[in-house]
């Protein structure tokens, strides 16, 4: 995996990480839209653990 491509990976995780955050502040999170958002997140680790 060259370096570009870890590089736009990390900044989807961290863009999903954010994601998740504002979810979470909400009064009310919704609880699918969040377990979908970790799911992403999960994905994108194991592929830059996998590279």
């Amino acid at each position: 995996m060259n370096a570009s491509h870890i590089t736009a990976l990390k900044t989807k995780h961290a863009t999903l990480d954010a994601a998740i955050a504002e979810e979470m502040r909400k009064p009310a999170p919704d609880d699918a839209t969040v377990r979908s958002l970790k799911k992403q997140k999960l994905r994108l680790k194991e592929e830059l653990a996998s590279g």
